[in-house]
């Protein structure tokens, strides 16, 4: 079930499983000790979601079809309320039982998702970076080494190791969108509004956006569709304009991409953009290169205007009584409000809305703009040594979206040299998210990339260019060749498949035994850098074995 997509979950539903069983397998498959998570459901917990479920089931005449995620996990960023789990932030000391579930994860339960956990996090969703947590450091998918990204590092963490097949991050200035870039998946950062964020801690709450990560845009607009939509409980909730659904990406489209794209002297980034620009190219689209000047002018805002402030306010009583308990690197981010009084916000406002206009003109000459998701990847020790220079790097072309009031999709591109995912970003108006995730998936199938770093391929994708990048086995784990009652669809198989390992390639032996089958997969439990293998006691021996 590792690398399971939604339509792969509710499959096996079909065939006869139970949620209880399937989840139940999932959540005993999991390392005991993983950065990515804060919590994880508990047996009770998750014994009330499944009788609710199944007494939901029952009212629609045991119709799976009417549940549209029946009986699929997710996992929710530990900003968002859910009951059963405390909401941390990111923060011991923030923490506290909600009495209920957030809008957005009432939604997705009562169209029959599990929530099964709540992930670690840029400590309350400040930062890009995913190391600002007392709970841990998300490492990248692909190599440990890296960050995963942040401020929603855990969240993209789980769905690119194919744990779960999508969760919901946040994102205010690139938190749904950066660690989609730097994990080989897809971050659909809505609308400002388009979700509710009633029972979301805010970060900036007039531009914050709860955001969805999976392996595929199919998944991601799956749960858009179910999860969007007006709500009176929260004050900035906007119902979407009629007229906006109707709008498509042209059969030959026009893109914006920076005329002087910036990868802080990263060449293999540099190359993966430009080979992007190609493929766009190559299927017919037009890409402009245009001054995006007007966007850096936009961030400067961002961090280095008012909307620090908003910051300090969505937490200024705790942040008053609890200095001490916050990360030092967020303290000193936050606590940055009290340089600006109410006629600089005022200033920064009139200041954006001539900004607005300027962008606003220059978005209208394309169906999007098209950016790096991430300029660059860095490693874990390089974060931890520059946390405010090289994270304001990482939102190089994430930072103004939020505040312009415009939509965005992240999407795969292509491997590195190195082996590293490479992201691109369609940026369009408001209300365009869908049009651009539909785009976007088929641009994604024709990549040849896998889903995430499982090793699965795309629904219908199509097969890697020839002289595409290798793929590379997820940190901590390794090839293994198997023949015999191993291969997939054999008795034996779930040996592997139940420690984690990812199907890689099948091939043959020497062309004198062409009729001996054999696969190579990669295998291991993922774990931190720098820590014992955390499988449980009773499989140490079946895997040290191997």
């Amino acid at each position: 079930m590792i690398g399971w997509t939604i339509s792969d979950w509710i499959a096996t539903y079909r065939a006869g499983a139970t949620p209880a069983q399937r989840i139940g397998e999932l959540l005993a498959s999991l390392a005991a000790q993983d950065a990515a998570w804060i919590s994880v459901a508990t047996p009770e917990t998750l014994r009330a979601r499944f009788a609710a479920l199944a007494s939901r089931l029952a009212e629609l005449g045991g119709n799976i079809d009417a549940l549209p995620l029946y009986g699929v996990p997710f996992a929710a960023k530990d900003n968002i309320d859910v009951a059963g789990f405390d909401t941390t932030a990111g923060c011991p000391a923030f923490a506290y039982p909600p009495t209920e579930d957030a809008t957005l994860i009432a939604r997705l339960v009562a169209a029959g998702a599990i929530p099964i956990g709540k992930t670690n996090l840029d400590q309350f969703a400040t930062g890009l970076v995913g190391v600002r947590s007392p709970y841990g450091i998300p490492v990248n998918a692909f190599d440990a080494e890296y960050i995963s990204g942040g401020s929603s590092s855990g969240s993209a963490s789980v769905v690119a190791r194919g744990i779960v097949p999508f969760s919901l991050g946040t994102d205010t200035a690139g938190s749904g969108r950066v660690p989609a870039g730097l994990n080989n998946i897809v971050g659909l950062k809505p609308t400002r509004g388009a979700f509710s964020n009633a029972g979301v801690v805010p970060a900036c709450r007039t531009l914050d956006c709860v955001s969805v990560f999976a392996t595929t845009t199919g998944d991601a607009t799956r749960v858009y569709d179910v999860a969007a939509g007006f709500d009176a409980k929260d004050g900035l909730s906007r119902a979407q304009p009629p007229a906006s659904g109707a709008w498509r990406v042209a059969n030959a489209p026009r893109f914006g991409i920076p005329a002087q794209p910036e990868f802080y002297g990263d060449a293999q980034s540099e190359r993966a953009f430009h080979a992007a620009v190609a493929h766009l190219e190559a299927r017919g689209a037009t890409c402009v290169p245009v001054d995006f000047s007007v966007f850096d002018r936009v961030t400067a805002l961002l961090y280095h205007g008012p909307w620090v402030a908003e910051r300090y306010a969505a937490i200024r009583e705790f942040a008053v009584e609890h200095e001490a308990d916050i990360h030092p690197v967020v303290r000193d981010v936050i606590f940055k409000a009290r340089e600006f009084s109410a006629a600089d916000t005022f200033d920064g406002i009139y200041r954006l809305a001539d900004l607005k206009r300027e962008a606003d003109a220059l978005l209208a000459q394309f169906d999007a703009l098209v950016v790096p998701t991430a300029p660059t990847h860095y490693r874990v020790a390089e974060l931890l040594a520059d946390p405010i220079g090289l994270n304001s790097n990482l939102g190089k072309y994430t930072n103004f979206v939020n505040l312009l009031d415009w939509s965005a999709v992240a999407v795969p591109a292509n491997l590195r040299e190195d082996g590293l995912p490479f992201g691109i970003t369609l940026i369009g108006d408001a209300w365009r998210e869908r049009a651009l995730a539909e785009f976007a998936g088929d641009w994604h199938r024709a990549t040849g990339l896998t889903r995430g770093a499982t090793g699965a391929p795309l629904p219908g994708g199509e097969a890697a260019p020839a002289d595409a990048a290798p793929a590379r086995p997820a940190a901590g784990m390794i090839r293994v060749a198997v023949v015999g009652a191993h291969l997939r669809g054999m008795p034996l198989n779930h040996e592997l498949s139940s420690r984690h390992a990812r199907f890689v390639e099948a091939t043959t032996t020497s062309s004198a035994r062409q009729a001996a089958r054999r696969s190579r997969w990669s295998c291991g439990t993922w774990r931190p850098p720098s820590s014992a293998p955390s499988w449980p006691a009773s499989r140490r021996r079946s895997a040290s074995a191997r």
